[in-house]
């Protein structure tokens, strides 16, 4: 416990990572593998450990795994991606398993993915075959006639998802996570979507997938599902003539889709809208960037739109202008201030402060970021939320400190309240008697170095 709260938990000096890196004990190493307090190329350093599980670490990312994630540098995505590391290091994790977490920790930066067709290393264009559909035609032939075999043959493999045929052929019968995968996203027979429509079956996944014959289309807008006509609408090959109808749908929610999709036709863009649309702010969350990014003008023209659900949009760019930023940090619709709140470096401390407020699952971000505000919270001391009392117990300008909160019936904020650095060294002498107050009262910063140690000796720590 006492290592995982020193080298997961915390920033760290450069010498104390220069001891850490090197440490004999696995799990010390894991434990800094995982700190999501220093950056991506400290961790880094780790990239060649000869444990199997520290390089597993590094590539599963920081924990917990709240808010953007900083991309890990790209001659260490190379090196795990393509498992070449230390000579004679051991066997634990597969070079697979270490590839899979690195996949799915978003510390892979779009710019690297975007490029991957074009690596110098053979391996890294092989893996980037795997992402046939992110790839255009230019980037396709090149990996379809590439020098190195072993990049050829995983070109044609992958590029089977464009095969209705081989689509077919592949498509489960029953229903599971592949088969949603392949209606939603590979290219559909015609055979298979009448299938699926003379079923009504998988009628979700035809209507997202971009690839459904315009035909088969027009038919899913008249599906008695509104959520299969709403998907319709958000479609960026939709034409005018069915979107109008779709406007004028008697469901609320295919409407507001409707009338949002001439704002965005680009299939990048209607996925920027779908993973805020029907959502709720603190659902949402942090949004990372997508390998195809709607351009910065988009973006710009969704901040200025009399449409809440695309001023949502723009809030979730964690590059809007300032200028930009300064109008949506007053717009009337809460969820475009916290999302702003949420995704915006420049957004105020007080619109954090209040994103922290009504967006309880967000707040092991919030914490994370300095622009929230850690004084003046007083009024919120008597908050009917015990995490807001928590943070505001913490508040280091109170005076007198909060000595009621150290009796709340909420463990957190007496915590919080026994951390107090105000507390008089008798109190504090006090809490560390308490079960109920010992954790918070070790962590007071007005203990001395003679007190702490007392308490590593009383843990049965060695001096040593």
């Amino acid at each position: 416990m006492v290592w995982q709260v020193l080298c997961q938990e915390r920033g760290l000096p450069g010498d104390v990572v220069d001891a850490v890196v090197v440490h004999p004990e696995r799990a010390v190493r894991r434990f800094f593998a995982r700190n999501r307090h220093v950056g991506a190329a400290q961790r880094s350093r780790l990239v060649d450990d000869r444990d199997g599980f520290v390089r597993a670490d590094l590539a599963a990312g920081p924990r917990p795994r709240v808010g953007r994630v900083e991309a890990l540098p790209d001659d260490v995505v190379e090196r795990l991606l393509t498992g070449r590391g230390p000579v004679g290091g051991d066997a634990s994790v597969t070079v697979e398993e270490i590839r899979q977490e690195l996949v799915s920790s978003g510390q892979i930066s779009p710019f690297f993915l975007r490029r991957m067709w074009a690596h110098p290393d053979p391996l890294v264009r092989g893996f980037a075959a795997a992402r046939w559909l992110w790839l255009g035609d230019e980037e396709r032939d090149a990996l379809l006639s590439d020098p190195v075999p072993a990049v050829r043959d995983a070109a044609r493999r992958h590029s089977r998802v464009l095969d209705p045929v081989a689509m077919a052929a592949e498509l489960p019968e029953h229903s599971c996570h592949h088969r949603t995968l392949l209606l939603g996203n590979y290219a559909v027979s015609r055979a298979v979507a009448e299938a699926c429509l003379d079923r009504g079956r998988d009628l979700l996944s035809l209507a997202t997938n971009p690839f459904t014959p315009p035909d088969v289309v027009a038919r899913l807008a008249r599906q008695a599902d509104p959520r299969v006509r709403e998907r319709v609408a958000g479609r960026a090959d939709v034409g005018p003539v069915l979107l109008q109808a779709l406007a004028e749908d008697p469901d609320d929610g295919v409407r507001t889709r409707a009338r949002v999709q001439p704002a965005s036709r680009t299939w990048a863009q209607c996925r920027a809208v779908d993973r805020v649309y029907g959502q709720a702010a603190e659902d949402i969350g942090v949004v990372g960037e997508m390998v195809v990014e709607p351009d910065g003008e988009w973006y710009r023209a969704c901040a200025l739109s009399g449409l809440p659900l695309l001023r949502r949009v723009a809030a979730t760019w964690h590059r809007l202008p300032v200028s930009l930023v300064r109008r949506l940090v007053d717009d009337a619709d809460p969820q475009v201030r916290h999302l702003l709140a949420l995704n915006h470096p420049l957004a105020p401390p007080d619109a954090l402060l209040d994103a922290f407020v009504q967006m309880p699952r967000q707040r092991a971000y919030l914490l994370t970021l300095d622009r929230l505000p850690r004084t003046g919270l007083r009024q919120l001391l008597g908050h009917a939320d015990p995490g807001v009392r928590a943070l505001a117990a913490g508040d280091p300008a109170l005076s007198p400190p909060p000595a009621a909160l150290l009796h709340d019936a909420d463990a957190g904020v007496r915590r919080a309240a026994a951390a107090h650095p105000a507390l008089s060294g008798e109190v504090v002498e006090a809490l560390l008697r308490d079960a109920a107050t010992a954790e918070g009262a070790a962590a007071n910063p007005g203990l001395g170095a003679g007190h702490l140690h007392r308490l590593l000796d009383r843990a049965g720590l060695p001096s040593s």
